[in-house]
């Protein structure tokens, strides 16, 4: 199983912390360092957000991406992010990123998608907030890999229904859930890719630190992938 540490918005605008989370999540057991590129005004709403300032804070600069890229290049990490407007694709192209990932809330998005299946890489998309019985045709030429996912924040373990969930149709699975327990469930059912937040302290100011992983939840995560694979 492959992990994916979603740092998204948890640097607060800190390049420090930023690079220092990709630096914890590659000691402790991710392969990838993921992060959100978007133009916060634009994506988010001002009215009714008491996260909107927060939101401003953490948009990411195209120099600023280089040099995560740059650092997840010097600790042995993935760079990989969600983009949320087609002129950040270009930003993202020039760093020659191998992957890209589809936001859940970005799933009907078309001009986007199609945007991201024009650069011929290799797409993960969210379907959290995908309401169609069968998956969404991004692309007939190629395959895309799904992750199940329930966009609650956080999402509690009884919305989860893995009973439902069949990880030969889906790749893997975004986890919202507090606590390590429905990530290590979804690799004991054959998940593929795990994507969860990650954070530094729980208890820091912001949207998502509450129901991200710990350096020490990614290493159990980390561990138990890593036995369980001698038992198959």
């Amino acid at each position: 199983m492959e992990i994916i540490a979603e740092i998204g918005q948890n640097h607060n605008g800190d390049m420090g912390l930023a690079k220092e989370l990709i630096q914890v999540s590659a000691e402790n057991g991710a392969d990838v360092a993921k992060f959100q590129v978007y133009d916060a005004r634009a994506l988010f709403p001002k009215e009714g957000n008491p996260w909107y300032e927060y939101n401003c804070k953490t948009e990411l600069s195209r120099e600023q991406l280089a040099e995560l890229s740059e650092e997840c290049d010097r600790v042995g990490i993935e760079f990989m992010a969600s983009v949320f407007d087609v002129e950040r694709i270009q930003w993202l192209e020039a760093l020659n990123v191998h992957r890209y990932k589809i936001a859940s809330r970005s799933i009907n998005d078309q001009p986007l998608i199609q945007a991201l299946v024009s650069t011929g890489k290799p797409i993960i998309a969210s379907l959290g907030m995908w309401e169609g019985e069968d998956f969404p045709v991004i692309d007939l030429q190629r395959d895309i890999e799904f992750l199940y996912c329930v966009s609650k924040y956080p999402t509690e373990l009884e919305d989860l229904h893995f009973s439902e969930v069949s990880f030969d149709r889906y790749v893997g699975f975004s986890d919202h859930s507090i606590g390590t327990v429905a990530a290590i469930t979804a690799c004991a059912r054959g998940a593929k890719i795990l994507e969860k937040h990650f954070t530094l302290d729980k208890k820091m100011t912001g949207p998502d630190h509450e129901g991200s992983m710990t350096p020490d939840e990614l290493a159990e995560i980390s561990h138990f992938k890593n036995q369980f694979k001698l038992c198959l």
